[in-house]
């Protein structure tokens, strides 16, 4: 058997040599000749599947190690009669952890505790669940919103989420989260475009808009001139329109991050394994790799005279260090922005390698954080309101002295 494997699947030599002979490719570079006597191709979503790569190939299953599907197209490959797997919830704490973090930062920025704060989240599937089991520890009060889940919902069931129409949500949401797949119409339930100028009106004014779904389920202009007019009070963005292309929003927003909401060790370890068990289901083979992590090191924090707060912030962003990497990426990218200009021909667009080459080099170069229940916590000086918000968010509290 031979597997091609894009090279950003994590330990895929690891995973996949042990079933036949593997080919670990750049993503961006993996074309038809590559595949002519492959049996099996496992991609992230920097690899376009379309039925022009994979024509007069001898793949059968092609496996993305990632939740979504959008870089797939899954019509081509039943036509072709090529399987096709995906890792729905691989890395679906992964999100939810840099949601939260990106609260807590926003709330430390902002002087404005999230305490009593009304979170709307978009989308109950994998992330959006995990998001809303997790809010109350940080005090916010969750509003869901799923039209295909609402719609399947029994209303005589015991304990139901109660779902809330967009249109109702989004005036009484302090903050509003992304968590939903991209589609488009005829679609039943159309996301792209879903935060629009009349979405974004809703909101009330001053509301936090955080987006780690998919960049086409906001309009960029419509969150371009609402950041302006600071309707919107603040953003954090981990995906955009065309990325990674640039766009005129992209100065804008507090935080923004080149699509690693889900770059955890553990989100991308669960991504290899959902592609390698899905491998060996389709070839009928018995799996055989049960992959592990070392033990993460500890976090040391002295929180002496931070309020509760900033002490959250404090904690959550040394796990997830959100704030971090959005300073590199910004520096990558106007980097990438120079190069570009230099490039440009008069009267020409500035070329996009610059921005492509930037954007895949810091993903590939990213320094994989791990999840909060892998973080042991050595806190001195913690205020006491802190201590119950971090056991509901997973972390493994080795001490906490006063």
């Amino acid at each position: 058997m031979k597997i091609v494997c894009a090279e950003s699947v994590l330990c895929a030599r690891e995973a996949f040599a042990p079933l036949g002979e593997v080919d670990i490719l750049p993503d961006r570079e993996i074309s038809t000749r590559h595949l002519l006597h492959a049996d099996a191709l496992v991609v992230r979503s920097k690899t376009r599947i379309t039925a022009d790569l994979l024509r007069d190939t001898s793949v059968q299953i092609v496996a993305t190690t990632t939740a979504g599907t959008d870089h797939m197209d899954l019509p081509a490959l039943a036509d072709l009669g090529i399987a096709a797997a995906s890792a729905p919830g691989c890395n679906a704490n992964a999100v939810a952890e840099y949601t939260l973090t990106a609260l807590a930062l926003l709330a430390r920025d902002e002087n404005r505790p999230l305490d009593g704060l009304r979170l709307g989240i978009v989308g109950h599937g994998h992330v959006g669940t995990l998001v809303a089991d997790k809010a109350p520890a940080l005090g916010l009060v969750p509003l869901l919103n799923d039209p295909p889940k609402a719609a399947l919902l029994d209303p005589g069931t015991p304990d139901a989420p109660a779902y809330l129409p967009l249109a109702d949500l989004l005036p009484q949401a302090d903050i509003l989260t992304l968590h939903v797949p991209l589609t488009a119409s005829p679609a039943p339930y159309p996301t792209r475009h879903l935060v629009s100028c009349d979405a974004l009106a809703a909101l009330p004014r001053g509301a936090w808009l955080l987006n780690a779904s998919r960049g086409a389920v906001v309009d960029s202009d419509a969150l371009e001139f609402a950041l302006q007019h600071a309707h919107v009070a603040a953003a954090v963005l981990d995906v955009w329109e065309d990325e990674p292309a640039p766009s005129p929003l992209l100065p804008l927003p507090r935080y923004l991050t080149p699509h690693i909401a889900g770059y955890s060790l553990e989100g991308l370890l669960n991504g290899t394994l959902a592609a390698y068990r899905a491998v060996c289901r389709f070839f009928e083979l018995e799996p055989a790799w049960h992959p592990s992590l070392p033990p993460a090191p500890p976090v040391v924090l002295d929180l002496a005279h931070l309020s509760p707060s900033d002490a959250l912030a404090a904690v959550l962003s040394a796990a997830c260090p959100l704030d971090t990497d959005a300073a590199a990426w910004r520096a990558a990218f106007a980097d990438a922005a120079a190069e570009s200009a230099t490039l440009a021909a008069p009267a020409a667009p500035p070329p996009l390698a610059p921005y492509r080459r930037a954007f895949d080099t810091f993903r590939r170069a990213y320094a994989h954080r791990r999840e909060f229940a892998a973080t042991p916590l050595h806190l001195l000086h913690a205020p006491a309101e802190l201590l119950p918000a971090l056991e509901p968010l997973g972390f493994p509290l080795t001490s906490a002295l006063p």
